[in-house]
């Protein structure tokens, strides 16, 4: 059984990847779901696992950020550069989880973020020596080493009930 603060890990993470468009709704009630069986329980957290896949679209919006209010937890509002930061690291727990796979992980960074994102910049630079490794001298491997090593440096940094910094963008 998952831990109470692994699950809130979970759901803090989940809520930042729906928050920048990366999941859908319906993957954060399946997490609030999870969480509550993993013994994390206040009335906002039941109301948003009680939601079906087709009210989750409309309601996340007024239930998550306040299912993570009782919890603790932070909501970073859509386009804000602590809500970017958060759903980068969300991935990169994600890819060293084994669900992405490190030139996946690159590309969907750099699609989303480009070079623009200070705290991703260098992960835009290895997607785009993927797209070149056939003219140099580097291999594969090596770059999904550096992007490892990238993913491994954003996972290590995890805000869990810090209040946002800053508005949306």
């Amino acid at each position: 059984m998952t831990s109470p603060e692994t699950a809130a890990m979970a759901l803090q993470d989940h809520a930042a990847l729906w928050s920048a468009r990366d999941i859908g709704a319906s993957e954060v009630v399946d997490c609030a779901c999870d969480a509550l069986i993993a013994g994390l329980d206040t009335p906002g957290l039941r109301i948003l696992a009680a939601c079906t896949r087709a009210e989750a679209d409309y309601d996340a919006h007024d239930l998550l950020p306040a299912a993570l209010d009782e919890l603790g937890l932070v909501f970073h509002p859509a386009g804000s550069r602590a809500g970017q930061e958060a759903a980068a690291r969300a991935l990169a727990r994600r890819m060293l989880a084994g669900t992405l796979t490190p030139a996946e992980f690159a590309f969907r960074i750099h699609q989303r973020f480009g070079h623009d994102l200070p705290l991703t910049a260098r992960l835009a630079e290895l997607d785009d020596e993927y797209a070149i490794l056939e003219y140099g001298d580097t291999t594969v491997e090596q770059v999904d080493a550096e992007v490892t090593a990238e993913a491994r440096r954003l996972a290590r940094h995890r805000v869990i009930g810090a209040a946002p910094t800053d508005a949306p963008s």
